[in-house]
């Protein structure tokens, strides 16, 4: 990894490691939530029915797991670009399904915007694009596919399980007039 100025590269380490913790413990931790909290993956279902998402049992497993799974493995930086790109489908899809038409602002109701999404999203693209750094798995093991292949490889896997998942599955209850 190249020097940025005067920042050294144990430094951009630290910084990748905090980001990837951050964001990947957030999104296991929320996979963990769907599964255990509240009303467990029957109310996640019953939540994902609602917002068009069919069948929702299905939908709340493979989200749920997805988020827990993939939040692990970009905390530990593993296979980085393919776990960000899980997540930034998880995160579109989220986005597109429940908090696109509400605005920018995460307090409107009655449901959330989209400001903490975007940020996510952000998040995971700017990892996939950095890499995990040398405090990773990834390092370990010799897989590093940052810059373009990691942005590639992470829009591929994101953007077109979204977008596979939408077509194929998604089907919104039509506006009453």
């Amino acid at each position: 990894m190249r020097m940025i100025a005067s920042v050294s590269t144990g430094q951009i380490d630290l910084g990748l490691l905090l980001l990837r913790v951050a964001v990947g413990a957030t999104m296991a931790v929320h996979g963990w939530n769907h599964i255990f909290g509240g009303g467990k993956i029957a109310g996640t279902a019953g939540w994902f029915e609602s917002l068009g998402m069919r069948p929702g049992k299905l939908h709340a497993w493979l989200a749920s797991i997805t988020e827990v799974a993939a939040g692990v493995a970009l905390v530990a930086g593993f296979l980085t670009p393919l776990s960000a790109g899980a997540l930034i489908g998880v995160s579109v899809v989220a986005w597109i399904t429940n908090h696109r038409t509400a605005g920018f602002f995460v307090f409107r109701r009655p449901t959330e915007g989209w400001e903490y999404l975007m940020n996510l999203t952000a998040a995971f693209v700017a990892v996939a694009c950095l890499g995990a750094g040398e405090w990773s798995l990834d390092h370990a093991i010799g897989f590093e596919p940052g810059g373009w292949w990691g942005f590639g490889l992470a829009a591929v896997i994101g953007l077109g399980g979204a977008a596979s998942l939408l077509v194929v599955f998604w089907r919104p209850a039509r506006p009453t007039a």
